[in-house]
């Protein structure tokens, strides 16, 4: 089993930037992607950034050039560099991880961390 934990929401004004950690433990060895999403009041949530085992990264399309997803593995953790924040980026934002196997994908996911772009 994986757990995961977020950090690194807040409010922060348009044109700024955070970055968003997220730490993983438990079951590391079967987590095989990893990725961010986000869910705004009133919308769906949706993937905003993905990275797999190896490094292969996608945004979608709203993020491309602001946004950039990494990762530490001496540390368990993925990052979310968040950059020229725009009102619009207002989200819960949520870590996933995919674990398990091919076959069987099993889903992991943190408690979420508000970010809100607002002056």
């Amino acid at each position: 089993q994986v757990q995961l934990v977020e950090s690194g929401g807040g409010l922060v004004q348009p044109g700024g930037s955070l970055r968003l950690s997220c730490a993983a433990s438990g079951s590391i060895f079967e987590i095989y992607a990893m990725g961010w999403y986000r869910q705004a009041p009133g919308k769906q949530r949706e993937l905003v950034a993905s990275i797999t085992r190896n490094d292969n990264s996608n945004y979608t399309d709203s993020v491309k050039g602001r946004f950039t997803i990494s990762r530490d593995n001496a540390k368990n953790t993925v990052y979310l560099q968040l950059n020229s924040l725009k009102p619009e980026d207002t989200a819960v934002y949520y870590c996933n991880a995919e674990g398990g196997t091919a076959w069987s994908p099993v889903d992991y996911w943190g408690k979420g961390t508000v970010v809100i772009v607002s002056t």
